[in-house]
């Protein structure tokens, strides 16, 4: 078992490619209203959690919220892939002008898990190529705590977690 001490008024930001199990692991772990879920937002907006054409207008409304719960001090889970150091940073930045800690969970799932996951699905299509290139930008670009998370913790498709929340970061 592994254990997770994520501050009550953080930040998760989770890391990794469609299919790498970011959404299953924040529905397991976390509270509905903490989960801001970039399908969700996008689903908000058009109807249709996989439309594309909606995702500016979806990452809109995602980060007003995303401000309005970390003024608050309320922890928010970023579920989206965050695969892109220049998504990752404005994330960071938005938790230093509220003064919360950022913590990074990166999904470590093998290229051909996701692969599965992802042909497997029976709603949202994500296409292999689009997959590959997710893989590909993180195994480039993740500088980890040189980004400027709090803590960062990688997770891998067998480990079990358990979350800790904590007062103090």
């Amino acid at each position: 078992m592994i254990h997770l001490d994520i501050p009550s008024s953080a930040l998760v930001v989770l890391v990794g490619a469609a299919g790498a199990g970011k959404s299953t692991f924040a529905r397991e772990h976390f509270r509905p209203t903490e989960i801001l879920s970039s399908d969700f937002f996008r689903a908000m907006v058009s109807d249709d959690e996989g439309d594309q054409d909606a995702t500016a207008d979806a990452f809109d409304l995602l980060h007003q919220v995303l401000e309005r719960r970390l003024r608050r001090g309320r922890l928010c889970v970023m579920d989206a892939t965050n695969v892109k150091v220049e998504h990752r940073a404005r994330l960071i930045e938005q938790a230093r002008r509220f003064a919360r800690p950022a913590v990074a969970l990166v999904f470590e799932t093998p290229d051909s898990v996701c692969l599965e996951r992802a042909a497997n699905r029976a709603t949202r299509v994500v296409r292999a190529e689009v997959i590959l290139q997710q893989l590909a930008d993180l195994k480039r670009a993740f500088a980890g705590p040189g980004e400027g998370f709090t803590a960062v913790y990688r997770l891998k498709p067998e480990d079990r977690v358990e979350i800790r929340r904590t007062e103090n970061y």
